[in-house]
């Protein structure tokens, strides 16, 4: 979500880097760049004064301008000061310190994407701390509300509080409560009704909510779509219930992103997780020094490393690279390449978390690097038979057609999937042959299909 920020500001330090030496005035216009990029990307103007003036005190003296590399220096105290921005180093974790049956409650605008929070917090908790969790929904206002939350518990493999028509929210939340102490559970998760806009009725429900369950945590949920809204939102829950965390849905949007920077200015609340897409386990740590990383475009290696671990079945990777090591590849390994790089999310998410990730994305932004286009080129290869999956070199006119009809799509797009294949064969070939060490002297433009580039 942070594509147009990062480009402008990689394209400030892109220009600051090419300056052997810099001066006071240099800085300060790079400044005034970095100014307009962040009131542009919707970032709250007192955090974009505050923002400024922090890398302007670190920026302007000796320490930069005298430096061996100034152009690095000013982009390491930008990052830094982001880092700050964002809610400094190191993940906050959702607070369970508390007695047993530890109540967490959910509050947010409607439509911020606050129930499936719930179900994905539940889920969560449950896979990954082993903890009994107890879904309660207290929206009487929303129909249906109370029937989408139960869903959402049976998805994820959690308890949900059983409805009982007629009963007020605050009725629902104590005997949520009863109900967490007699049957031992670890946490009960209250979602709490939600309204279009903020009003007095909403903040005296959930304050009454509050005072009667003590919760040790009150999640707000934010959709990071809404922009400036969204801060808006964010002050005034934290002005009548003293939120203690944030959870940002809607991450992989194409949303300008100013939203995360200006939440833990205006609450002082960290933003805790992050939410991307409906699907249950789409919910991440919030991590200030990677997000800072991404925007500044250096990239979350470390982040796609560990998305890669948690979906990628490492023993059909291990299977892959042997039958690529031997040049047996054929379409459908292809085909199963396809379905582990889609688990992973996005193409441009995952171009995203790799340094220079800006660029990257709008180099390839033509292709239409998404998962609806590998989803396309896996319906291509299924309405194969299994000896032309075995030797593309069966793929005629009249069977290409056939292959088209039957998946849906164009002979061009299958032209071009068979010249993917191609081109990722002819690289297996070559690095087989090149071996480790011709790779490492070479490079991996020596792999590359004649007549292109890397990225």
């Amino acid at each position: 979500m942070f594509e147009s920020l990062s480009g402008k500001l990689s394209g400030v330090f892109d220009r600051l880097r090419s300056r052997g030496v810099l001066n006071e005035t240099d800085v300060m216009e790079a400044l005034r760049e970095i100014r307009l990029a962040l009131l542009d990307a919707d970032v709250a103007l007192p955090v974009v004064r505050d923002f400024i003036a922090k890398v302007r005190e670190r920026a302007i003296g000796q320490e930069v301008i005298g430096s061996v590399s100034p152009g690095q220096q000013v982009v390491k105290i930008v990052n830094d000061v982001m880092v700050d921005a964002l809610g400094g180093a190191g993940v906050v974790p959702i607070n369970l310190n508390a007695a047993a049956p530890v109540p967490i409650l959910m509050v947010g605008l409607q439509g911020s994407g606050k129930t499936t929070t719930s179900g994905k917090i539940a889920l969560r908790l449950l896979q990954r701390q082993k903890k009994k969790v107890l879904l309660a929904s207290l929206d009487t206002q929303r129909p249906a509300a109370q029937l989408q939350l139960q869903q959402l518990a049976e998805r994820a493999g959690v308890s949900s509080l059983p409805i009982i028509a007629g009963q007020t929210p605050l009725q629902i939340a104590a005997r949520a409560m009863d109900t967490g102490r007699r049957e031992v559970f670890d946490v009960v998760i209250l979602d709490t009704a939600g309204r279009l806009a903020i009003d007095a009725t909403l903040m005296d429900e959930v304050k009454a909510i509050r005072d009667a369950t003590q919760p040790a945590e009150t999640l707000l949920v934010v959709d990071a779509m809404t922009g400036q809204d969204a801060v808006v939102t964010a002050q005034a829950f934290h002005e009548a219930l003293g939120i203690t965390g944030i959870v940002m849905t809607r991450m992989d949007g194409d949303a300008r992103g100013g939203a995360a920077l200006s939440m833990r200015a205006v609450t002082g609340a960290p933003i805790k997780l992050t939410g991307s897409g409906e699907k249950l386990d789409a919910l991440e740590d919030f991590h200030p020094e990677r997000v800072a990383g991404r925007i500044l475009g250096m990239g979350d290696v470390v982040g796609l490393v560990e998305r890669a671990a948690e979906t990628i079945d490492e023993a059909e990777a291990e299977k892959l690279a042997r039958k690529m090591a031997k040049g047996l590849f054929d379409l459908d390994d292809y085909a199963s390449q396809l379905r582990q790089i889609g688990k992973m999310g996005s193409l441009s998410s995952i171009l995203g978390m790799l340094p220079g990730g800006a660029k990257l994305q709008q180099q390839v932004g033509n292709a239409n690097l998404d998962t609806k286009m590998l989803k396309r080129q896996a319906a291509i290869i299924s309405s194969m038979t299994k000896a032309e999956r075995k030797n593309p070199d069966l793929l005629k006119a009249s069977r290409k057609k056939r292959v088209a009809a039957g998946s849906g799509t164009t002979v061009q797009e299958l032209n071009k999937l068979l010249k993917q294949f191609d081109d990722m064969t002819t690289m297996m070939k070559r690095m087989n042959k090149m071996g480790q060490k011709g790779l490492m002297r070479q490079g991996l433009s020596a792999l590359m299909p004649q007549g292109r580039r890397p990225f």
